[in-house]
């Protein structure tokens, strides 16, 4: 079973913030690897080091949780699945013209569904509410 996630799950795993805890917990229960796109990849490291520009993370650690997530990598914990960008921003543009009107999603946001899809996820794991919503009425798991 695919298993996607976006970066505020993979920020909360890798980083440290109010959802740390219920990240690292869901993590410890898993058999399989948890899939994620280059786009989310790109993103989270993105984010890490965001973050410490914004001084919510001490100097260095944007660098000591990405050699985190690289050893999860190279375990085989996490993969990076390599699919078309013009196929998910196809998925995207779908999605979009379906939900943003009535639901209000950003633009990442539903990247990361639409690469979900894309790669024939059956769960999509997040920590933001609204695209928790656009992931269920596209018939994805939201286990957290």
């Amino acid at each position: 079973m695919v298993i996607c996630a976006d970066t505020s799950f993979l920020f909360s795993l890798y980083g440290n913030d109010a959802h740390t805890p219920r990240a690292v917990a869901w993590m410890k229960t898993q058999r399989t690897a948890l899939t994620l796109t280059a786009l989310g990849e790109y993103e989270l490291s993105n984010a890490l080091r965001f973050a410490e520009f914004r001084k919510v993370i001490a100097k260095g650690e944007a660098a000591s949780f990405w050699a985190q997530f690289e050893a999860d990598l190279a375990s085989g914990r996490l993969k990076v699945h390599i699919c078309n960008l013009a196929d998910v921003v196809d998925e995207a543009k779908r999605l979009s013209a379906m939900h943003t009107l009535t639901g209000g999603h950003r633009g990442f946001d539903i990247l990361h569904v639409a690469a979900a899809l894309v790669v024939k996820a059956r769960q999509f794991l997040t920590f933001d509410e609204n695209q928790k919503e656009l992931a269920k009425a596209e018939r994805l798991g939201v286990p957290l």
